[in-house]
């Protein structure tokens, strides 16, 4: 916990946009990561290409860069930035799909909200793809992995391997 001012309200505590006017652009990214819990038939139909909808993951990766490109849409007090590179990887293990997202910019601002938002619709476009073999799909563990740029630096996940 920390004892400084939420920077998204003002003295009267109604929510507003924190202005980042002033601020330098600098280059930034962040990746973030999420798993889709899957059973074991959704879990062959996708290795083995099969899934009734298509292309299960070229769908997700799409989606999930679609999802960090239009943040500030979703999120009323996310800034609109540069969306200058997003990458979204997905692995099938045997217990589902994890999906991993790392997006960068060179802004006033970073880009946590937008990797977390790419992992959460990937997630979701997978859920959409195969729903119809599998109801009980769940999507599990978004959580921000790392991020680096901007006045707070580097920051890493402790415990945690991940890509970037």
């Amino acid at each position: 916990m920390t004892d400084q001012p939420f920077t998204h309200l003002d003295s009267a505590g109604q929510a507003r946009m924190v202005d980042v006017t002033g601020k330098t652009p600098t280059v930034r990214e962040a990746t973030a990561t999420g798993f889709v819990r899957c059973a074991p038939s959704v879990v062959a139909a996708l290795r083995g290409g099969t899934a009734p909808k298509g292309d299960v993951l070229a769908v997700a990766r799409i989606a999930g860069i679609q999802g960090a490109k239009r943040t500030s849409e979703l999120l009323p007090l996310a800034h609109v930035i540069g969306v200058h590179g997003a990458t979204v990887d997905l692995e099938i293990v045997d217990e589902g799909v994890r999906v991993d997202a790392t997006v960068r910019t060179a802004d006033r601002t970073g880009v946590e909200m937008e990797a977390l938002t790419a992992v959460s619709v990937a997630a979701l476009a997978i859920v959409d793809m195969v729903k119809g073999i599998d109801r009980t799909v769940v999507i599990e563990s978004v959580r921000l992995l790392a991020k680096s740029g901007g006045r707070s630096g580097d920051w890493r996940r402790p415990g945690e391997q991940h890509a970037g």
